[in-house]
């Protein structure tokens, strides 16, 4: 039996860094500590403590207990246990079932269970790692309570670590063996809040080394490796991290933009995927405040997909830094959904003839670019004249006071001024 396994706890009270979710005066303790369980969703990191709940569960309750892995049995298996429990339920028994992994479930086999759970043929305990509100049927989730597991601390997993030491029951206390102070808490750390991820590189260690001894820094660091990081990249881990990345370069922070820069690089995150995103808000978050952003974004995707990875971090690191530390405006993105918004909903509008192409024989009867100023034959190269259709007065673009923008503020501000008191000459 792994050390994982063999300390995970026996009791609701054993369970580190979840009071609010499972303590004394907690709904759920109640709940089962009564064993009057109605359908529920566990959802939390990895090694939070979703299976141990649904162990203790299967332990102190009356009902029968049934468990269902997502990833390993299929929907045959499902129906087995929900055929049954409508068999048990007729002979006066309840039927807890638990589905580990439950997203991994697609929408059909998660509507076979909702006439189930909504007659109370089962009692539906689902463990899952993603939010639940976009991996499971909101029909499910309607029927179910959600409780909120959370990654332990430091505090918590340190704990943990000296406990497995000294329990000569469950842990390692028969072995007497000793960790560094600093190397309990580098595993703590390293686990990145996954109780079960400590014990795994504690063991892992421990079996190194003799019986009597002291577990050697370079063991652990050897075991480890690469530390555990909470990122998914078809999950809230993938999510989470690129909208902290994306809002750390809008909000101009330069240190929190290279922190989530390289979570996403340590955890495989494809390199091209983070280019289009530093694209993205080159224009959407600095525009043209600085339009420099979009070029020395677009070099650095060509970097990434020419170089590749360990160097293209640098190239990555220099464009994002570029959008985060550059003036901020985000009167592009704002422009041009106002016009998009404006066109949906006022769609039939002509172009003015002097705009139209006249590039084609007898365009001219058509009135076709007749009347049309040419703004280079001007002074400044520019000339008041009608560019926007007959009725549409709307002012799309804005531009900011920040960088760039200033200066084409006070160009468009003369351009207003020359519109408004030069307007623009008739033909003879």
């Amino acid at each position: 039996m792994s050390l994982a396994l063999s300390m995970r706890p026996k009791t609701l009270s054993d369970i580190l860094g979840q009071n609010d979710v499972v303590g004394p005066d907690s709904v759920l303790n109640r709940m089962i500590q009564k064993d009057e369980l109605s359908s529920i969703i566990l959802y939390g990191p990895p090694g939070t403590g979703k299976t141990t709940i649904a162990s203790i569960i299967a332990d102190t309750t009356h009902s029968e207990f049934k468990q269902i892995n997502a990833v390993a049995d299929k929907k045959a298996d499902m129906e087995k246990v929900c055929k049954q429990a409508q068999k048990d339920k007729a002979n006066g028994t309840r039927t807890i079932m638990f589905i580990d992994e439950i997203h991994r479930f697609n929408k059909a086999q998660q509507d076979y269970l909702l006439p189930f759970v909504e007659s109370g043929d089962i009692i539906l305990i689902g463990a899952t790692t993603e939010n639940p509100f976009f991996e499971i049927n909101k029909a499910l989730i309607s029927r179910c309570a959600i409780f909120t597991l959370h990654a332990l601390t430091v505090d918590d997993i340190e704990s943990l670590i000296r406990k497995a030491l000294t329990d000569t029951e469950n842990g390692l206390g028969n072995r007497n063996l000793s960790l560094a102070d600093e190397d309990i808490k580098f595993i703590a750390v390293q686990s990145n809040g996954d109780a079960r991820h400590a014990l795994t590189i504690l063991e892992m260690a421990a079996n190194l080394t003799k019986d009597g001894e002291q577990i050697e820094s370079k063991i652990i660091r050897g075991v480890i490796q690469q530390p555990s990081l909470d990122y998914d990249k078809d999950g809230n881990g993938h999510y989470d991290t690129i909208s902290a990345f994306i809002k750390s370069m809008r909000g101009s922070d330069p240190d929190a933009t290279l922190y989530y820069l390289a979570k996403m690089i340590l955890s495989g995150e494809d390199p091209k995927y983070i280019a289009r995103r530093i694209i993205v808000h080159a224009s959407e978050d600095v525009g043209m405040a600085d339009p420099n952003a979009l070029n020395v974004a677009i070099s650095a995707a060509l970097a990434a997909e020419r170089v590749g990875l360990p160097e293209c971090r640098i190239n990555l690191a220099e464009a994002a830094l570029y959008v985060a530390t550059a003036p901020k405006s985000n009167s592009v993105v704002t422009g041009i959904d106002d016009a998009i918004d404006y066109i949906t909903n006022h769609p039939t509008n002509d172009i003015p003839p002097h705009l139209r192409d006249n590039h084609y024989k007898s365009a001219y009867k058509l009135g076709a670019g007749i009347g049309y100023l040419y703004p280079h034959n001007f002074p400044g190269h520019f000339v008041a004249q009608q560019y926007l259709p007959d009725g549409v007065n709307e002012k799309f673009y804005t531009p900011s006071d920040n960088g760039k923008e200033a200066q084409i503020k006070e160009l468009l501000e003369a351009q207003d001024y020359i519109k408004k008191n030069f307007p623009p000459p008739t033909k003879s």
